[in-house]
């Protein structure tokens, strides 16, 4: 048994949140729950670590975009990957469902709403690397796991120290879930390695830009929880690989109220052309 299984399942103390177990819970019985707190900077570090040690696994992202770039990194640093999302075309989005569900092993990395409704049986793990609108999404996207009368799953949140409020909505909606931990000294570092290829490689450069991280993040329903200028955005650019954080347009509020319109960038204000987030 490797060391992450045994941290994540047996190596730690579970710390549940306050839940009524006299009632019935909102997810199934054979799902194991679970979250980990890491700093923005450390979370793909941990995600990449997470891919190389499990079987069958499903990682949803909050935008089209950073799971285009996510698996296209991923892909090209050899840790094979399929990504499915809604910017495809039907036919590749097909292919792609029943070549991961036809498979024994393997990772699909996906949005929310591709997620949804996707019948695909052994699936070891649910990962939220992007976080949901609200409890329900959340049981959306788990629903993926544990799947039968008799299904075994688990499931993994990421989450930022100033996202932790959201473990109160999930005790609201009766949803267990316990403490993960991971040492930090069992990360795979591989982030000089990865801040190298986004400096050279113009079409991965480019594609980490648009990853509309920022942007999903700003729309996010929960912004008391998910509130964008908590965000420490050196933090948020090392997550996607870059040594120097390159400036963002997001936009703030609702797109039909250009009062609204604000601009949050970061990274230098000298230099180098701007780019639009587009999701």
């Amino acid at each position: 048994m490797s060391y992450v299984i045994r941290t994540f399942t047996s190596g730690i103390i579970p710390l549940y949140i306050n839940v009524d177990y006299h009632k019935e819970a909102s997810t199934v019985e054979g799902l194991e729950q679970g979250y980990v707190i890491c700093e923005a900077d450390k979370g793909f570090l941990l995600l990449f670590s997470f891919l190389k040690r499990f079987s069958k696994k499903i990682i949803v992202f909050s935008s089209c975009a950073s799971v285009k770039y996510c698996a296209e990194l991923l892909n090209y640093i050899d840790l094979p990957v399929l990504d499915l999302h809604g910017k495809q075309k039907q036919q590749k989005r097909t292919i792609t469902f029943f070549e991961f569900k036809n498979a024994d092993k393997g990772t699909l990395i996906c949005t929310d709403v591709a997620a949804r409704g996707l019948d695909i049986p052994a699936v070891d793990w649910i990962a939220q690397f992007g976080l949901p609108d609200d409890p329900r999404n959340y049981i959306h996207r788990v629903g993926r796991t544990a799947r039968g009368s008799n299904g075994k799953g688990r499931s993994l949140m990421f989450l930022q120290p100033n996202e932790v409020g959201f473990l109160k909505y999930l005790e609201e909606a009766r949803v267990p879930v316990v403490e993960f931990e991971f040492p930090a000294k069992k990360l795979v570092n591989v982030q000089s390695q990865l801040e190298k290829l986004i400096g050279k490689n113009y079409y991965l450069n480019g594609s980490a830009k648009d990853g509309s991280y920022l942007q999903a993040y700003a729309s996010h329903s929960l912004r008391t929880v998910f509130g964008v200028h908590k965000l420490d955005l050196v933090k948020v650019a090392k997550s996607f690989s870059f040594s120097t954080p390159p400036k963002v347009d997001i936009q703030l509020g609702s797109a039909r109220d250009k009062r609204l319109s604000q601009r949050r960038s970061y990274g230098p204000r000298s230099g180098g052309p701007k780019r639009r987030r587009n999701d």
